[in-house]
């Protein structure tokens, strides 16, 4: 018993006592206020009584001039208050107000109730006087028992109520001190009481609560202490089995929770018993959601739920590529391995799912494979030619003027071909080496973009396409001139080879949006498709590989475009649809100290 719940056991009590005494109190408050009240009422019909034989012959013979008089010196006599009225409820006398002044009293209780031949009381508020009055009237009767009027006697209640107060304090005043004597009383005994007790508890709880630093005090009767030194006996035997249990443990919860795999384990309910942060990320829930529940409730994927099935039903342990769908994250590839754990006694049995995620791992797979079958055959096809056309050569055709000259052209541009994918390579390599030192600085892009516009303005020109570009001098980005200028230049050439017909225009236009700079590249050509659009920035990747050939392209344009905006903190993305045109959007954070104010 600690002490809160002795002082609440404590409150309870007193609070019983308390309403106990209040009660009793209360009754007999009453008893006495009903009881003095009937004392005042028959001592008041008893003054009124003896007055009867003196005021009602002067009523009787009509003197009323002497009956107010007599009224007059009782009324100042005895302070009580007295009055005459006739059977009409019309007042003849009074001994505090003229009876001119007075309504008709016919329909006052206590008036009513004596002209009807009783005797009456009551106690109520006095409008004449305006204070309470307990009233006390009785019948004015003839010799042969016709009855005239009334004789009231009426007293202020104050003569009642404060003796009564009085007494009703002393009563409260006796209660309260009695309250008390118990209060101190009970609380004094129960604390002696309990006081080994409550201690002993204390201690207890200490110990289920895994603290041993301090022992139970040894007090009281010789029982309780033979109980608490078998307790901290206890103690001491259990604070070494913790300490090695939770040195244990906590091991293995950073082992488990470091894991880089998602793991979990379940129950032969398919429950999820515990789980660690990498598997509720994998699955998309969390810790506090997933324990306790099916895995089926907890991820929507059947495959997931018959592998975790079988897992609980093969003692050698099963592997399998899964596929999950996460909500924030995409289709992930997992790759999972279960295992049933040995039994525990007083355990159901479990499994241990562990899931890697290999989805990155996968992909970079299919990029390197993409990117070897790409490369090898970008530098496979001008090799080849060169190589068939030196055969050709070497084997006489350098004996003819006319073949020999038209095949050292296809030669030196197969050669320039092979030289261009070479030199993009090394400069996405260059750019990817130096990304962390790029030397970045404020600059306007109004100039840069003046310098694309006439680099491009002849082969615009050639093609029969309108080339505009539309920058406010102000707009200053934080940049690398050079690199940028080169990024700029593939995106409006990459419009330029693509545009459908002549008369179509490529437009460069720059605007701000908060704290982002964007550099729109828009064509007026074929388009391209949604499902081609997500890979356009990997190297080689070509929607149309034939034109992309032809245009003589090496592929990696767009890719270049990629690394040399990552180097600038900034993003590329693409929007188009299919014969509605294609806009390239660079998008670079805005430079605030070197802005120019006009």
């Amino acid at each position: 018993m600690n002490k809160k719940r002795l002082f609440l056991y404590f409150s309870f009590y007193l609070a019983i006592t308390l309403c106990a005494l209040l009660v009793a109190t209360l009754f007999t408050s009453k008893v006495i206020r009903e009881f003095y009240y009937k004392q005042t009422c028959a001592d008041l019909e008893t003054r009124i009584r003896l007055l009867e034989e003196h005021l009602t012959p002067f009523f009787l013979r009509g003197e009323i001039e002497e009956l107010n008089r007599y009224c007059l010196i009782y009324g100042e006599k005895s302070e009580a208050r007295l009055t005459v009225i006739r059977d009409d409820g019309v007042v003849v006398a009074d001994s505090k107000e003229h009876p001119s002044r007075l309504d008709n009293h016919k329909t006052r209780p206590e008036v009513a109730t004596a002209l009807a031949g009783r005797v009456s009381s009551s106690i109520r508020f006095s409008y004449t006087l305006q204070k309470n009055l307990m009233y006390v009237a009785i019948p004015i009767k003839e010799e042969n028992g016709a009855i005239r009027g009334c004789l009231r006697i009426s007293v202020p209640s104050t003569l009642i109520d404060v003796p009564l107060g009085l007494i009703q304090s002393q009563i409260a005043y006796g209660t309260l001190a009695l309250a008390l004597l118990v209060a101190v009383v009970t609380w004094f005994i129960s604390r002696q009481i309990s006081r080994p007790i409550i201690a002993m508890r204390s201690g207890a709880r200490r110990f289920a609560a895994g603290d041993f630093s301090e022992k139970i005090s040894l007090s009281g009767p010789s029982e309780l202490i033979d109980l608490g030194g078998t307790l901290n006996r206890m103690a001491r035997s259990l604070d070494q089995q913790i300490q090695t249990v939770v040195s244990q443990r906590n091991e293995l919860q950073a082992i488990f929770n470091s894991m880089v795999e998602g793991v979990f384990t379940v129950d032969d309910g398919e429950h999820i018993t515990s789980i660690n942060g990498a598997a509720c990320l994998l699955l998309d829930t969390s810790q506090e959601v997933a324990v306790g529940q099916t895995v089926l409730e907890v991820v929507r994927n059947s495959d997931l739920k018959l592998f975790v099935l079988r897992a609980l039903q093969t003692k050698d342990g099963v592997e399998e590529d899964l596929s999950l769908t996460h909500l924030a994250r995409g289709d992930r590839q997992i790759q999972a391995h279960g295992v049933l754990l040995k039994g525990i006694v007083g355990k159901k049995q479990q499994a241990l799912i562990v899931l890697h995620d290999v989805t990155q791992l996968r992909r970079l797979e299919a990029i390197r494979r993409d990117f070897v079958a790409n490369v090898s055959h970008e530098l496979k096809t001008p090799v080849t030619s060169i190589q068939g056309f030196v055969e050709t050569l070497l084997d006489g055709g350098m004996d003819d003027p006319q073949y020999a000259g038209e095949f050292l052209a296809i030669i030196q541009k197969q050669a320039m071909r092979l030289g261009a994918i070479i030199e993009d390579l090394l400069t996405l390599s260059r750019i990817e080496q130096g990304q962390q030192d790029l030397d970045l600085s404020c600059s306007p892009l109004a100039p840069l973009l003046a310098t694309v516009e006439t680099s491009c303005r002849y082969k615009a020109e050639k093609l029969g396409l309108q080339l505009d570009c539309h920058c406010d001098e102000n707009i200053m980005v934080k940049m690398n001139p050079p690199l940028l200028e080169l990024a700029v230049l593939n995106l409006v050439d990459n419009g330029l080879k693509y545009s459908r017909t002549s008369g179509q225009k490529v437009t460069v236009r720059v605007r701000k949006q908060d704290e982002t700079v964007f550099i729109d590249v828009e064509d007026e050509g074929e388009g391209i498709a949604q499902e081609h659009q997500e890979r356009l920035f990997e190297r080689f990747y070509r929607v149309d590989k034939a034109r992309s050939r032809k245009q003589g392209g090496t592929g990696l344009g767009l890719s270049i475009v990629k690394h040399i905006i990552q180097s600038h903190d900034g993003t590329v993305f693409v929007r188009s649809e299919p014969r509605r045109g294609t806009v390239f959007t660079i998008a670079l954070p805005r430079c605030h100290s070197c802005t120019k104010v006009t």
